[in-house]
């Protein structure tokens, strides 16, 4: 069984910062990628960041220059350091990664529960 366990959500001001990290663990041979999502109320799930093996990087272009993804591979876990957050970043965030798990050789993917960050203005 494989999990993606969230954590760093919370409330803060516009203009302050939080730090979301998530822990992939079970039977996993390889992690191929990683990321965050969002969803906002009433709106689709949306791109927020992905990093790969390799650590390249991709960013949505409304969070380009303020948030940070990074990548500790020895430990399974992403974090995703926001900075300079905005009330419109205002979502659910969820961990995804993208895994090869021991007896399956095909790519599977993999989402976390949600961790919730409130940006009041």
């Amino acid at each position: 069984q494989v999990q993606l366990v969230e954590s760093g959500g919370g409330l803060v001001q516009a203009g302050g910062s939080l730090r979301l990290s998530c822990v992939a663990s079970g039977s996993i041979l390889r992690i191929n990628a990683m990321g965050w999502y969002r969803q906002a109320p009433g709106k689709e799930r949306e791109l927020v960041a992905t990093i790969t093996s390799s650590g390249s990087t991709n960013y949505a272009d409304s969070v380009k220059g303020r948030f940070i993804i990074s990548r500790d591979n020895a430990k399974n876990t992403v974090h995703l350091q926001m900075n300079g957050l905005k009330p419109e970043d205002t979502a659910v965030y969820y961990c995804h990664g993208r895994l090869i798990i021991w007896g399956v050789f095909n790519e599977l993917e993999y989402w976390g529960q949600g961790t919730r960050v409130t940006v009041s203005p």
